[in-house]
């Protein structure tokens, strides 16, 4: 979901396109008050989202998709303890997933703030306590004490198969010769992360949604966010204001945004090829 819809004010009457929302949205979970009118939200790639109103005159956002919803649910309320801005989970199953419909607008260097200050919430080590997801993929997170380590066994490895043989076996290359691990061994603390952090997964640069949440370097979701909708100069003030960026962070994020870039391979095909290629190229790899 990429998408919340704007405002909370609902559309009067019931109209047919409504009426008919109504009748594909799916049980809600929960004790919540009867659906009263849905609207299908755009702007999801892998799911069916709607802005329902409910009995009770609350707007909320309902989603379901091939993936197990209370995974989704778990990320919000970890990021939510952590002090993030995030929609509240109000009910969830396996299958459906309603939250707050949130709206509003802040500025990048807030938002960078509030990014920074979650970066500080830390865990015992790189991963999570299970598998997750990243869009409807598998999101490997068995947790290991060394960042160069994680990234190469639970990020790029199970992706190198999408790669044709040359790209492949250049980055299997630095893998394996130890230029990825020496790269990436500046120490980074296990940051919690929102793990998706593009463009359509910030709203009006004030609100965190979508998240595939980890414990892993903090410039993990700063890479995401400028492979796909860039840094503005605001937001980086705002976020080195809390967290000043490490010595390397730009050449690191080329390695970091491969990440992203493999899981577009598989999902979307090989438009996303040439990326990776580039990466790899300006790396000397």
């Amino acid at each position: 979901m990429s998408a919340h819809g704007r405002g909370h004010r609902r559309p009067t009457g019931s109209t047919r396109g409504s009426t008919l929302s109504l009748e594909r949205l799916p049980p809600l979970p929960g004790a919540l008050p009867p659906a009263v009118s849905a609207t299908p939200l755009a702007g999801g790639d892998i799911s069916m989202v709607w802005r329902v109103g409910l009995d009770d005159g609350r707007d909320v956002v309902v989603k379901t998709g091939p993936t197990d919803a209370r995974l989704e649910a778990e990320g919000l309320e970890a990021l939510a303890a952590a002090g993030a801005p995030v929609p509240r989970v109000l009910a969830v199953d396996a299958e459906v997933l309603v939250i707050d419909h949130v709206a509003g607008r802040g500025d990048p260097a807030s938002f960078g703030r509030a990014l920074a200050q979650l970066h500080q919430t830390t865990g015992p080590s790189f991963g999570w306590h299970r598998d997750n997801v990243i869009g409807p993929l598998t999101q490997h997170n068995d947790r290991d004490d060394d960042w160069p380590t994680f990234v190469a066994t639970q990020r790029l490895a199970p992706h190198l198969e999408v790669l044709p043989g040359e790209l492949s076996g250049r980055l299997r290359a630095a893998i394996d010769d130890g230029r990825l691990a020496e790269l990436l061994d500046h120490r980074p603390a296990p940051s919690l992360v929102h793990g998706d952090l593009w463009s359509g997964n910030v709203l009006g640069w004030r609100w965190m949604i979508d998240p595939a949440v980890h414990h892993a370097d903090g410039e993990v979701d700063l890479a995401m966010l400028a492979l796909f909708g860039g840094l503005p100069p605001a937001f980086v003030a705002g976020y080195t204001e809390v967290a000043p960026l490490a010595e390397g962070a730009e050449r690191r994020r080329l390695v970091l945004q491969l990440v992203p870039l493999l899981v577009h391979v598989r999902l979307f095909g090989a438009g996303y090829l040439g990326g990776v290629e580039q990466r790899l190229t300006a790396l000397g790899w």
